[in-house]
């Protein structure tokens, strides 16, 4: 394994995507047991993709977590499908991880509902119940974190949770995962967390594996942090980890 520093960001490169994905795993499970001996529970925030499914089967071990102390969130949902609609993220967490534990509770974005704002509002209150202990999260092709594209993040949101319209290498991303069968198929709108609510995790554990990725990586590591690319804004937290493969490492 290599391991350096990109301003607060401790970045760690494993020899296969299984391995990174393990490692941050076990990271992960320190973090949200060390919250739960400090508050007697966690609150947690998932990331719901492909590129989280090394990730989350070593998440999952049995014992390796006291999960009826955790409360997971997660990051977002397209506007429009429901729980049950295979592409929809709350159905990729309900089969990687939530069938698999019993978690104190699990609150899930709903997509399909009729007035979406109120969604927003909604979420943001539950997230605003108590601080957030472990945020997991991935980077996107185009450098997003959740669904802040470049278009739409900000470093400085008001909100906690908003609309927004994902661009098209975010939607060509949905396609080449094999979440969509065509770009036409992908949803232009989709609710997330923003920025600020993604930063305000006491921990983040970044697992980013793959080719494809390469790209968004480098520029997370070494390009200005700024909206160009949303997730270089990681490298200001000062509890960040980031797990690589040698593919997505392979622009470093």
């Amino acid at each position: 394994m290599k391991q350096f520093q990109a301003d607060h960001l401790s970045v760690h490169i494993h020899p296969n995507r299984e391995e990174a994905g393990k490692c941050a795993a076990d990271e992960a499970a320190r973090a949200i047991r060390a919250a739960i001996v400090r508050n007697g529970a966690a609150r947690i925030i998932l990331a719901s993709a492909p590129s989280q499914n090394e990730f989350l089967a070593a998440l999952r071990i049995p014992e390796i977590i006291d999960w009826s102390r955790v409360t997971i969130f997660h990051m977002d949902e397209y506007l429009g499908l429901d729980a049950n609609n295979q592409a929809s993220f709350r159905y990729y967490l309900n089969e990687h991880l939530i069938a698999h534990i019993t978690p104190a509770q699990f609150h899930a974005i709903q997509g399909e509902a009729e007035e979406s704002q109120a969604e927003c509002r909604r979420y943001s209150e539950l997230l605003a119940q108590a601080p957030i202990d472990v945020v997991c999260l991935g980077i996107g092709e185009n450098g997003h974190i959740a669904f802040n594209d470049p278009p739409v993040a900000d470093f400085a949101d008001p909100l906690a949770v908003k609309i927004v319209e994902l661009d098209e290498a975010c939607r060509h991303q949905q396609v080449n995962d094999g979440c969509f069968p065509n770009f036409q198929a992908v949803p232009r709108h989709a609710i997330t967390l923003t920025v600020p609510a993604l930063m305000g995790g006491r921990e983040m554990i970044c697992v980013v594996p793959g080719m494809r990725k390469a790209a968004a990586v480098r520029a997370t590591i070494e390009d200005p942090i700024s909206t160009l690319c949303p997730a270089t804004v990681i490298r200001q937290h000062t509890r960040a980890q980031l797990y690589l493969d040698p593919d997505s490492a392979s622009y470093l």
